[in-house]
């Protein structure tokens, strides 16, 4: 027998992939249920609501998130490769967020929303701003490169990808636009020994 532990990751990992790729309203704990062979009760054992069960799914992914760009900040790397991967990490996680979920947490569920922009801002905007800070400091940027408007770039396409508007008219998906975004950014920025590091980026994404 799964013990409780298990029974509640198998409905969060579950619930989280149909959240994802189908939004929260679409979606409803009947099926979450029928899907794992579970009754709702045994949900609601876990989760009081799906709203609750949508906003751990979203913690889950801030979580993934969190502890990969950690790993890469601690890890002892170039600055350049750690770009790369950051961006890497951040294209993946996102991407995996649909049009309709974005759209629908605005409109039905907006605290959790404001959790997940909150998260963008603070987690992963600090994250770049000190790696980028970092690639200047070992001499990885380019001398013409202002810091400051390298800086700005970063926070203006991150905050923009994001954007309902937009994904919603966009044909591309927001882990391509991550990619062609940052491989545009970091290419003109990069000094031409540090562009190498670029390729991990065209190699895993």
């Amino acid at each position: 027998m799964a013990s409780d532990f298990d029974t509640r990751e198998r409905i969060l990992q579950y619930a989280r992939e149909k959240f994802m790729g189908m939004g929260f309203s679409k979606v409803t704990v009947d099926e979450i249920a029928a899907g794992l062979g579970i009754s709702k009760k045994t949900i609601y054992k876990f989760y009081p609501s799906k709203e609750e069960l949508l906003r751990a799914s979203v913690h889950m992914t801030m979580r993934n998130v969190q502890e990969a760009l950690e790993h890469i900040r601690s890890s002892d790397k170039p600055s350049a490769e750690k770009l790369a991967e950051t961006m890497i990490v951040i294209g993946r996680q996102i991407g995996r967020i649909s049009r309709e979920i974005v759209v629908d947490m605005q409109r039905s569920t907006p605290s959790i929303w404001r959790e997940l922009e909150r998260f963008r801002r603070e987690m992963i905007l600090d994250k770049l701003v000190a790696m980028v800070r970092q690639a200047r400091a070992e001499g990885i940027l380019r001398n013409e490169v202002d810091d400051q408007v390298l800086i700005q770039m970063i926070i203006s396409a991150v905050q923009g990808i994001l954007n309902p508007e937009v994904l919603m008219q966009s044909s591309f998906s927001a882990e391509e636009a991550y990619r062609t975004i940052f491989q545009v950014i970091f290419a003109g920025s990069f000094s031409d020994d540090a562009r190498k590091g670029l390729k991990v980026l065209d190699k895993q994404v």
